[in-house]
């Protein structure tokens, strides 16, 4: 396969995942935006994900990525495990047993794109590059959990330490998010991480550490640090492998 046009595609996607995170920024119901930008973040990751590892392991491990985040909040949704008591309101649809399905495709998007920078930091694969992943994916929960409950599209049972989440989540976003790298890396194998993945994972940290600094109303200065450093730690050492190699 040539993967110089398949490339190309997924910077098309990433630079309209951008554009959608821009005007809904500026918009007054973002929350409106929430399906695209996961849906163009979803195409963006298979995309770069097919030039490095081809069609067919890219396919199987977003797919896998996705069944495995869908799983774990419809049990999270009936049970409170793994992340706690919670629930989805009625703005994200369609939804099957009461999770909407753009959670459980942000759950793939994201999640090869954790793998892959997870892949430049430990360039062998094994238990040291799940551990990686999985702080790597739940690091972008630290702006995903905070928005996503101010605009309303889910609520906690009881209000946690950090934004009104709590401490439960990310034990579980961990737990989650080492499973799904489980899965990726059993179609990604020891294949070379590329530059594409890592990059989407890099631009959503920006995007996200802008938003809560200066577009979200009301600025949230320490989500934008916690958020950003947190995911920086990762993005950092996995550029910094990629360009010595």
């Amino acid at each position: 396969m040539d993967a110089g046009p398949v490339r190309v595609l997924g910077v098309a996607f990433l630079l309209a995942m951008t554009a959608c995170q821009v005007v809904s920024g500026l918009d007054a119901r973002p929350e409106r935006f929430t399906g695209a930008i996961v849906a163009l973040l979803a195409a963006c990751a298979l995309a770069f994900a097919a030039a490095v590892w081809g069609p067919a392991r890219a396919a199987g491990a977003f797919g896998g990525a996705v069944l495995t985040g869908y799983a774990a909040e419809v049990a999270g949704v009936l049970t409170g495990f793994p992340f706690g008591d919670y629930a989805y309101g009625d703005v994200l649809w369609p939804q099957a047993g009461g999770v909407p399905v753009a959670v459980a495709v942000a759950w793939g998007g994201m999640g090869l794109a954790a793998y892959a920078v997870a892949a430049a930091v430990v360039p062998v694969p094994g238990w040291r590059r799940i551990a990686v992943g999985a702080g790597a994916l739940t690091a972008w929960d630290l702006f995903l959990d905070p928005q996503m409950v101010r605009m309303g599209l889910w609520a906690w049972a009881q209000d946690g330490p950090y934004r009104g989440v709590p401490l439960s989540n990310y034990a579980g976003w961990l737990l989650v998010s080492a499973l799904v790298m489980l899965v990726v890396q059993r179609f990604a194998g020891d294949r070379e991480p590329g530059y594409g993945l890592p990059a989407l994972y890099t631009l959503m940290a920006v995007m996200e550490t802008i938003g809560f600094l200066a577009v979200f109303q009301p600025p949230d200065p320490l989500v934008a640090a916690a958020g950003g450093i947190t995911m920086g730690a990762f993005a950092a050492p996995a550029w910094r492998r990629l360009w010595q190699r």
